[in-house]
This record gives C-alpha cells, structure tokens and sequence, in this order.
C-alpha cells in the first residue's frame, strides 16, 4: 500500500498551494522521500549484519572500483569522514574489504568479491525499491525529474557557498 506524502496531506487538506507554499511543500516531500528510503535501506541492510548508511558506501566503493580514497567516499555521501572509517573497519571485519594500512582517508579501499557480491544484491534490491516507488512515473517523467534535482541540489550548494544573497 502506497502512503500519502507530507505535502501531500496538506493539498487533500486544502492547506497547500504549490506556488505558494513552494518551501513546505518541497521540504516535506525530500525529508518524506529521504525518511523512507533510509528506513527501507536500513531494513535490507539489517540482513548483512550492517546499517542503512552501509548500503551506498558499498555502491560507491563498487562502482569506483578502487579509485575512489575514503575522503572522497566521505564527500560523495556528505557524511563525515570518522563514519565513513568505522564503516570501512566494519566492512573489514565483515571480509567484504580488503586489508588496507596506512592512512586511513588516503586508501583507495577495494571490495572483496565477497564484499562485490554483497554490492550486486543491495544493487538489486535497490532496484526493485526504486521500480516500487517510481510507479506511475514514464522515462521522460524520471529523466526530467533527476535533471531537475541535480539543479537544484548544485544551487543550493552555490548558496550554501556564497550565502543567501538579498533580493
């Protein structure tokens, strides 16, 4: 059963006028979108004995195939380089990483194949969450909206850099 969004609610509510409550509206569908997928991912990673935030390190670290350090890993998923390490020691325990000395925010860190593996099911799994959730929504729907989200999230990191200018 698919669940009402935030923003959402508030039409049905008669309390929401897109253009107008453009703030509430968009921030309660991210926060909304975000909760949900953290929770789902959360969920699928409790199998492997690891925690939502788990899951996209390892897509990372797959997809880049060693050429990606931990400090960019950490940037790339704007979490903090101290969690980023503790997830990569537990990856280690895990054998789903590949023993590593040295500083630690300077390894390009490898996958086993085990840890390949475990990167291709949550891959999978991904897959069919997203296939889920975007029911409804066509190609040109879904190639407009990821375009429309890569703008703004490079504009709110230009204001996040420059600040909010006055208008």
């Amino acid at each position: 059963m698919m669940h009402a969004s935030f923003s959402s609610r508030l039409i049905a509510d008669g309390k929401d006028d897109m253009m107008e409550n453009r703030f509430e509206h968009f921030s309660l569908d991210i926060f909304s979108i975000s909760r949900y997928w953290n929770k789902i991912a959360t969920e699928e990673m409790k199998k492997y004995g690891l925690r939502g935030t788990h899951a996209l390190y390892l897509l990372l670290l797959d997809g880049y195939e060693g050429e990606i350090t931990a400090a960019r890993l950490a940037d790339l998923c704007q979490r903090d380089k101290a969690d980023v390490s503790r997830a990569l020691a537990d990856f280690q325990k895990k054998e789903i990483l590949e023993p590593y000395s040295g500083p630690k925010y300077r390894i390009n860190p490898k996958l086993t194949p085990r840890g390949r593996e475990l990167a291709a099911q949550i891959r999978a799994r991904a897959a069919v969450a997203l296939d889920l959730a975007g029911q409804g929504i066509t190609d040109e729907m879904r190639e407009n909206m990821y375009h429309c989200l890569d703008l703004i999230a490079a504009n709110m990191r230009g204001i996040c850099e420059e600040g909010l200018m006055e208008r």
